[in-house]
């Protein structure tokens, strides 16, 4: 008996499980601890006054910037009315922490504290972190990253004490002229608006927090606002069911906490004509509740809209919104007069013991899942930091790039790849500030900001340019802003268009382009959603290939770009901006560089300093301290330019020789005699290429060129050699006012000639390699190191800070100085190099002359990083800087690679010690540093004018602060 019985019992337990589970899945309040909850939840009922109970139905409104008279009737309505819940509006998070913890102290059940948090706190609270709208997210193609997007406003909503968000929006925005849902809604294609909406609600339930669907049955169609009217929806049943209510049943099947109900008429679902949804009993108990099979809260939208209050009076809308099967109703015009209201109804009758119970322990069942069975108090210090934190803004970094969408791109033009030989317009329109994204395009181009009072006077002025850009900006405020065009606008644009190569950018909502003619007449158009600094960024970035295009339209704009619209880009290799974390560095232990700086310069090291990190091709850390003298008048910025000094070596000499290597111009066996016919018949003649490069060739160290131009008698320059103005025989300027005699160029390669080779063939530092190679350059191309180099490399490359002779582009206010030299030019070098050698060469030597900013300097070390390639242009060969990069004598104890400085071989050396042997870089005596590290990815650039005043301060190099920084960045790799 019991062997054949036995199967039948197990069958019919494992049936009553299933079913128990399926219960348990429709069911989306019920937490983890379903007896204790159930326990929690009846014996809290049980122990209520009926006006307790009453009062669990009500979420009253407070805003925690009102004054001292509305907060205490708040609290008073708590403590008299007992109020179940509190939804917080205007205000700012610590004021709000703090009434919510006084609040939760008064009421004899805790409070459900609700926000409407639908792109973040800022949403509400001031000092609190936004995330992009809706229709900017409906934009990315990546859920995972929605999914992101909810759980970080969870995060910071359960930190404020707020346990449910009304969120997310699943109205379908398929009418362009809805004044109140638009960019709150992830778009017009109910399958991106529920997978979105799914994907949002999934973060949010990770993280503890109770999610609800709005507006139902949908607001997506509407030309009304419900919060000044009563909007209808004139739509049958069938498409409702078909597209409004679509989102729905994912969200549902999936653990939807809750549904808010909106004031809308919707004929096709009611019998009464003119009754708002949030009153019918066919729209939320026949059609929610019994149809859709919702289990979860239902939320009246607040009872205080004019889409409400013009059709019930205060205590009738509640009564009746209760009686339609509503849990909570939210925002009661009249506290007291609603609990009066249902307490009477209660009492006649009219609510029944089962209906108020149903509502009131769902209501607890949800506070027993986010925990208010336990008293709760929420920690009021730190939370600025703890609501901005890093973390998030490298989320709102990856949700503006990943949203970027380029809807039309004629003859690819963009990216922008060809930036040495195309001048690049930007012309601003709309009413709000565009400067962070023309800064980001002048990192990577040089760029002019064009206006004019006049169009034709506009566009005379872009006849000069070969691309305009136009950015249209329109406030990021509030997702309810105006959008459109100015007629005028309409028709600049227009013109712009047909007479220049033009891309607009467009920082606003993608309708605005619905009136935009001659779209035909644009080559690009790229959408950015909003005019948030970051997705100004992100545009520039794309703009120029450093970033990609993802994006895909989530919305329809007119006949020319349907919803999905997107084209796709590719990175073409150009250096990004980001945050630490977003590629593996922790931004706080990076601030320790900080430290060291400001400390360096406080025991004046260095008047001050440019800083910059890059890692996987992204520029994460890229900071200015201090300023370009002692006396604190201007202070550093990014454009400021520094002396490189021996930089120039391998920012500019050798990748020229490392070109002609792989061209087999010349060869690592290369023979300076052959190379050079002076030096033929000469002690050098049989110096080879990579041995000179290695600076093991026997070459002195240094020779001090310009003592023979000091006259012995007087110390100063000779009259021989300068002149305080330029002539014919006396054109080379050394600095002001001092004018070489021209045949020094030729002295300077006689004298290395004829100068002696060390006894001993050793590993010692020369510059002469590099004098030797800027004459053989310029000989062999027929130019000078300052134009090979512009055309070359850096013009190509968009290093528009980066060149010789300085003060010939840029203002001297724009030029760091290095000294104030005492002993030769009896002057402040300013404009001009500081290398004495260099200065011999009219400021244009190969071993110093170079100057440039950090950004600069990190794109040319950023191309050896890279295998060569940069901007889509590949600049040399991986097996070119491979071969360059190797230390072929390190068993002799010479560490350098071919023209490149390496790590130490011992204790001391250029770096931290704590970084790959296949790093490599420079140093250079004004101060600067800059070093690649292929096995981490790193760049790290230091620039500085520690020579100022006076060279002999070698506090920064006694100090190590340059390695020291190298150390804490490689302490602050978290993966």
């Amino acid at each position: 008996m019991k062997f054949t019985f036995a199967p039948k019992i197990f069958v019919l337990a494992c049936f009553l499980l299933v079913c128990s589970n399926l219960s348990a899945q429709n069911d989306p309040l019920l937490a983890e601890d379903t007896v204790a909850q159930k326990e929690w939840v009846d014996s809290t009922y049980n122990a209520m006054s009926l006006k307790e109970k009453i009062g669990q139905l009500l979420m009253i409104s407070v805003s925690s910037e009102s004054g001292k008279a509305y907060i205490e009737k708040a609290k008073k309505q708590i403590s008299e009315e007992y109020i179940g819940g509190v939804i917080f509006s205007k205000g700012g998070p610590v004021r709000q922490a703090k009434l919510t913890n006084e609040f939760q102290e008064l009421s004899r059940t805790s409070l459900l504290i609700g926000m409407d948090a639908e792109w973040g706190l800022a949403m509400r609270l001031d000092s609190t972190f936004a995330l992009p709208w809706n229709m900017t997210l409906g934009a990315i193609q990546d859920n995972n990253l929605i999914e992101e997007a909810g759980a970080a406003i969870s995060r910071h909503s359960k930190r404020l004490g707020v346990h449910i968000n009304f969120a997310p929006v699943v109205d379908i925005n398929t009418n362009p002229n809805n004044p109140i849902i638009g960019n709150r809604s992830f778009g017009e294609n109910k399958i991106n608006v529920a997978e979105k909406s799914l994907a949002f609600m999934r973060g949010m339930h990770r993280v503890g927090t109770l999610s609800s669907a709005k507006h139902f049955p949908g607001h997506g169609d509407t030309d009304t606002d419900s919060h000044k009217t009563l909007p209808t929806i004139p739509f049958s049943k069938e498409r409702l069911d078909s597209l409004e209510l679509y989102p729905y049943y994912p969200l549902i099947t999936h653990g939807l906490s809750s549904v808010m109900v909106a004031h809308l008429n919707v004929p096709s679902l009611q019998e009464n004509p003119n009754t708002p949804s949030s009153l019918s009993k066919a729209v939320i108990t026949d059609l929610l509740k019994e149809k859709m099979n919702f289990e979860g809260l239902i939320f009246t939208d607040a009872l205080n809209m004019k889409g409400l209050t013009n059709n019930a009076e205060p205590g009738d809308a509640e009564l009746r919104a209760f009686l339609a099967g509503n849990d909570v109703l939210l925002m009661p015009e009249k506290v007291e007069v609603a609990s009066e209201v249902l307490i009477n109804a209660y009492k006649n009758n009219i609510i029944s013991p089962g209906r108020l119970a149903h509502s009131v322990k769902k209501i607890l069942k949800a506070k027993y899942k986010v925990g208010l069975h336990q008293q709760q108090s929420i920690q009021e210090n730190f939370i600025f930091e703890e609501l901005n934190s890093v973390r998030d803004k490298v989320l709102l970094e990856e949700l503006f790039e990943n949203a970027l969408t380029l809807i039309k791109n004629n003859r690819a033009v963009l990216p922008v790849k060809d930036i040495a030989d195309t001048r690049i317009a930007y012309v601003n329109f709309g009413d709000d500030d565009g400067s962070t994204f023309l800064n980001e395009l002048k990192r990577y181009a040089h760029i002019d900001w064009v206006s004019a009072t006049h169009l034709n006077d506009l566009q005379k002025k872009l006849e000069e340019y070969d691309l305009v850009i136009l950015g249209y900006h329109k406030s990021n405020s509030s997702p309810w802003g105006s959008y459109k065009f100015s007629s005028g606008e309409l028709h600049w644009i227009n013109q712009i268009a047909i007479e220049n190569k033009t891309v607009l950018s467009l920082f606003s909502s993608p309708y605005a382009l619905r009136e935009l003619r001659g779209i035909s007449e644009l080559e690009g158009i790229l959408v950015n959603y909003q005019n948030h600094p970051v997705a100004q960024k992100k545009a520039a970035q794309l703009i120029f290939g450093a970033v990609e295009a993802r994006g895909k339209l989530p919305v329809s704009i007119g006949n020319n770009f349907p919803e999905g619209t997107g084209y796709q880009t590719r990175n073409i290799d150009r250096l990004a901006y980001g945050l630490p974390e977003s590629v593996g560095l922790n931004s706080y232990k990076l601030n320790r560089i900080d430290s060291i700086i400001t400390e360096a310069i406080d025991k004046e090291m260095t008047p001050g300093a440019q800083i910059l990190i890059a890692r996987k091709g992204k520029i994460v850390y890229n900071k200015n301290f201090g300023y370009h003298t002692y006396d604190k008048q201007i202070p550093v910025s990014d454009t400021s330019v520094y002396d490189l000094a021996s930089l120039t070596k391998i920012l500019a000499t050798l990748p020229l020789i490392m070109e002609q290597e792989e061209e087999r111009i010349v060869s690592f066996d290369s023979k300076l005699g052959e190379m050079m016919p002076v030096f033929q018949n000469s002690n050098k003649a049989n110096i080879r290429l990579q041995d000179m490069l290695m600076h093991y060739a026997r070459l002195k160290s240094w020779i001090p060129f310009h003592i023979n131009t000091i006259d012995r008698k007087t110390r100063l320059p000779s009259k021989d050699y300068f002149q305080k103005t330029p002539s014919a025989e006396f054109n080379t300027k050394v600095a002001n006012e001092m004018y070489l005699r021209n045949d020094m160029k030729d002295t300077i390669i006689s004298i290395i000639r004829d100068s002696d080779l060390e006894r001993r063939l050793d590993y010692k530092y020369s510059d002469l390699p590099f004098y030797i190679l800027k004459y053989y350059l310029e000989g062999y191309y027929g130019q000078t190191l300052h134009n090979l180099t512009q055309e070359k490399i850096y013009k190509p490359l968009g290093a528009t800070h980066t060149g010789y002779i300085p003060a010939s582009r840029f203002p001297l206010e724009q030029i760091v100085p290095t000294e104030i030299d005492k002993l030769w030019r009896r002057q402040l070098i300013h404009g001009v190099v500081h290398d004495q050698g260099a200065a011999l060469q009219g400021g244009i030597g190969g071993h110093a002359g170079l100057f440039s900013t950090a950004t600069d300097v990190a794109k040319i070390m950023h191309v050896y990083l890279n295998n060569g390639v940069y901007g889509g242009k590949r600049y040399l060969k991986e097996e070119t800087i491979s071969k360059f990069n190797t230390c072929y004598y390190c068993e002799k104890n010479v560490r350098r690679g071919v023209g490149f400085d390496k790590p130490q071989l011992g204790s001391s050396g250029p770096t931290c010690n704590c970084l790959s042997m296949e790093s490599f870089g420079h140093s250079g005596f004004t101060g600067t540093f800059a070093w690649a590290d292929p096995e981490e990815e790193i760049v790290y650039v230091f620039l500085s004018n520690r020579t100022f005043p006076d060279s002999t301060n070698r506090k920064l190099i006694r100090e190590d602060v340059r390695s020291r920084i190298q150390e804490v960045i490689y302490e602050s790799i978290d993966f």
